[in-house]
């Protein structure tokens, strides 16, 4: 064999690569309840679909002679490999190798990743277990000069944001890059109690003061309920498995349609049961999520950001197999009314939507923007707006059901005035400009206070008015295109599901995909 000492030198430096830190760091990285990089990625892939690319990346040692004595392999590691039988490119930070740090990544292999996912228009799946983008102090004195952030990588991050999906995994203890790594992505996960994400970690917040551990600064808890993050899983298999759940319901890019599943397209429950899901008093509040089950695909709910905006249950979802996009009011949290996090968290989503052409299907039950000292405080309508515009510039097939309330600004935005879009509402509905017990007060303050009895006249007037707000009065202005037996609703949503799939329109966004 002519080549063959090139082929044991391929092989010695193949080798080499896999020890990764070495046996002690791994050893360390098991016993804090983590995976190595490598085996993250055959738990998440489909067996043996894995092709590393670039493995052969590092620092050499050699010899006086010029031979290779000793081998640091890089600490980014990627791979195209297959999820569910479809092809995705997987990027990973080895926290055995300097901590994950990206001057440790050896080359623009982040960057070389991206763009990857971004020319074969295929999902791009990060394992995130590093730090900054700067590297470490000692790497000041190792260069013997100090870098100028310029972030090198995030144009591509955006370029990859809006043409595929990409679904980032917070593995460790990520800070700087890593973490905006992280939230830059459609879909993110942390692990409960041994993940953690800062902007800085604790040895540098202690100097402005504050001597908090880890978990208190930056664990899954902080950052699934501000929206950093939207979900938590309690070991990392299960952080696989969502991420792959959550690439089912999309497109491998921009350029083609979400597929249909081909099988599970029953009915999620007891359409009957609808009817009764509505309290009659309007004070009384309702489980949202068994509504949204029981009109989609069996078992199909993937709920997107659970614990933050709560005012607004969102996820993807199937309906006779096509995949959509729902967002439904929860009472549970303000009545149903929008706070700055619930009317962040819609735009986020019907951005995803727009982006990869699902149609969105909208339970509705909105009494306005939250309101009191604390909701004006936290810009509340700034945010609002914010939602509304997004509502208004997406595209996409749209279907509201009105279940309840749909009250002010923030229910005005279930849907697109300028636009076609399928409208039902259950006779449980009651809508208007603000709510009939807020109106009455000003609109007939003079006549209740000059009465007899004020409470009494009050009442009478009330219950006046309120024989007009019923649905099927609006129902013969129009106003509202169709009322519909609640039981009704699936199948309204599979005629919806099945005639917006004709309309979807793979391609280029006007304006990219806001993280």
């Amino acid at each position: 064999m002519p080549w063959q000492p090139e082929l044991d030198e391929l092989e010695k430096r193949r080798t080499l690569a896999r020890r990764m830190g070495g046996e002690e760091k791994i050893a360390r990285h098991r016993a804090a309840g983590r995976l190595p990089v490598r085996e993250r990625m055959e738990h998440l892939v489909d067996p043996g679909s894995l092709v590393e690319v670039g493995g052969l990346a590092g620092t050499g040692q050699y010899d006086a002679r010029g031979q290779l004595v000793d081998f640091t392999p890089s600490n980014c590691l990627m791979a195209r490999a297959r999820i569910d039988a479809r092809p995705v490119v997987v990027v990973g930070d080895d926290f055995t190798v300097r901590g994950g740090a990206n001057d440790g990544a050896v080359g623009d292999k982040f960057i070389f990743a991206e763009q990857m996912a971004q020319e074969l228009r295929v999902p791009l799946v990060r394992l995130v277990d590093g730090t900054g983008g700067g590297g470490s102090v000692k790497n000041i004195e190792l260069k013997g000069h100090t870098l100028l952030p310029k972030m090198k990588g995030f144009p591509s991050m955006m370029r990859t944001l809006s043409t595929v999906p990409v679904v980032s995994l917070g593995l460790g203890s990520v800070a700087g890059l890593g973490s905006a790594r992280v939230a830059a992505s459609h879909y993110s996960i942390m692990v409960r109690e041994t993940s953690q994400l800062f902007v800085a970690g604790p040895p540098v917040v202690a100097r402005t003061g504050q001597d908090i551990g880890k978990e208190a600064l930056g664990g899954s808890r902080i950052h699934t309920r501000n929206g950093v993050v939207d979900d938590e899983a309690d070991s990392e298999l299960e952080a696989f498995a969502r991420a792959r759940r959550f690439l089912s319901y999309l497109p491998s890019s921009i350029h083609e349609p979400a597929p249909r599943s081909d099988t599970g397209r029953d009915a999620g429950g007891d359409a009957t049961a609808l009817r009764r899901a509505i309290p009659r008093n309007p004070r009384s509040v309702y489980r949202i999520r068994p509504i949204v089950e029981t009109v989609v695909d069996a078992g199909s709910f993937m709920e997107i950001g659970r614990h933050w905006g709560k005012a607004l249950a969102t996820g993807l979802a199937r309906i006779d197999g096509w995949p959509v996009m729902v967002l439904a009011s929860d009472p549970y949290h303000y009545g149903g009314a929008w706070d700055r996090q619930t009317s962040e968290k819609s735009m986020r989503m019907i951005d995803l939507a727009q982006l990869f052409q699902l149609p969105v299907i909208n339970f509705v039950d909105v009494p306005g923007f939250r309101i009191g000292l604390e909701a004006e405080t936290e810009g509340v309508m700034r945010a609002g707006v914010r939602a509304l515009a997004a509502m208004t510039q997406a595209t996409v097939p749209w279907c509201s059901i009105i279940i309840r309330k749909a009250f002010g600004v923030a229910a005005g935005g279930h849907q697109n005035a300028d636009r076609f879009n399928f409208r039902y509402a259950w006779p449980t509905a009651q809508w208007g400009s603000l709510p009939i017990e807020g109106g009455l007060e000003v609109a007939y303050k003079a006549q209740i206070e000059a009465a007899a009895d004020p409470q009494a006249e009050r009442q009478r007037i009330e219950e006046r008015v309120r024989n007009l707000t019923s649905p099927f009065r609006s129902a013969e202005a129009f106003v509202v295109e169709d009322i519909i037996d609640p039981a009704e609703t699936r199948s309204v949503a599979v005629e919806f599901a099945t005639l917006a799939a004709r309309l979807r329109r793979p391609g280029t966004s006007a304006w990219g995909y806001r993280p």
